[in-house]
């Protein structure tokens, strides 16, 4: 599936993982948003459902085993190039999930992955997506 200029929106998950506290945060390895913080996640593979695509996605990317709980939010990410022209648009549906088991280990698509108390997560450098999740959703991540 092509990512950049895509003929149709693209389905991904984020997996919004907090335990003891701290949420799994993963700074990015590959456009878009290559190099800024956000959660683990990435597209909906055909025959696969968003859950299934969750767990699967933290397995990959972190080396974590969890449980996909239930929708947290739904992010349009639409970005434009300079000519207006439509370069990217994911529609991420944002889980909570729960941790099962593992010891995080990021794999090459992320460049470094940490656990971070949720009032600190605000002060990374994060995807503009995820920054304005944070504005919306941080009362209901406290209550996690």
């Amino acid at each position: 599936m092509k990512k950049e200029y895509p003929k149709q929106p693209i389905v991904g998950v984020g997996a919004i993982i907090i335990h003891d506290g701290k949420m799994l945060i993963v700074k990015r390895g590959s456009d878009p948003g290559k190099g800024k913080w956000s959660v683990p996640g990435g597209l909906v593979e055909l025959g696969e459902t968003v859950k299934e695509a969750v767990e699967r996605e933290v397995l990959e990317e972190c080396n974590l085993k969890v449980e996909a709980s239930h929708l947290i939010d739904i992010v349009d990410d639409i970005i434009r190039d300079k000519n207006g022209r439509i370069k990217y648009h994911f529609i991420i549906l944002d889980f909570f999930a729960k941790l099962r088991g593992g010891k995080l280990k990021p794999n090459s698509e992320i460049i470094e992955a940490k656990w971070v108390p949720i009032d600190e997560v605000e002060k990374y450098d994060l995807t503009n997506t995820f920054k304005e999740f944070m504005k919306r959703n941080l009362s209901k991540l406290k209550t996690q």
